[in-house]
């Protein structure tokens, strides 16, 4: 079973978010976006993202080179699931790709450890012990905004054990 080993608060600039946007329509029979990230990376679309930031991707917010999941609910509308990354503000979109601009802000921050299968879907308890911890998640107008966020190398080197660290980001005040 997965565990929250880590709970934290990371303030950011203006960002700009590229990539491409999916639906519940798009999901394999696991519930999982795993095909879109194989067909994202198989188009190279990472790298047309990455040959349009000027600077070092780093610069842009912490783990900036990261791989991103960025997700949407909002009451009445449609789940969406955005493969690609954060760039500064203004970067030039790829055809293709498209983008969501967002403002400065903070985002609570859950390392979920466990086995690669089984630290997914667990947003629920991402937020909850973020509002037990004192944050105040952003959720303005039933619009909520989160992001898994694969970080290197604690995402994409597993342990002795076969353990792994996701990120869970959650937009708070």
């Amino acid at each position: 079973m997965p565990e929250i080993i880590n709970t934290y608060r990371e303030t950011h600039g203006a960002l700009r978010f590229i990539g491409m946007r999916y639906g519940d329509d798009d999901r394999n029979e696991d519930g999982s976006f795993r095909s879109k990230w194989v067909e994202f990376h198989k188009q190279e679309w990472f790298a047309a993202i990455l040959s349009r930031i000027v600077g070092d991707p780093k610069d842009t917010c912490t783990d900036g080179d990261s791989y991103i999941g960025l997700m949407r609910m909002c009451e009445g509308e449609p789940f969406q699931y955005w493969i690609g990354m954060f760039t500064p503000p203004g970067t030039d979109i790829p055809d293709g790709l498209d983008f969501v601009d967002f403002e400065a802000g903070s985002w609570g921050v859950c390392w979920i450890f466990g086995k690669t299968e089984e630290v997914f879907f667990i947003e629920d308890r991402c937020i909850e012990r973020l509002v037990n911890e004192g944050y105040e998640v952003l959720d303005d107008s039933g619009e909520l905004w989160c992001f898994e966020r694969y970080a290197d190398p604690r995402f994409t080197m597993p342990d002795d054990q076969g353990n792994v660290i996701l990120d869970l980001c959650v937009w708070i005040r």
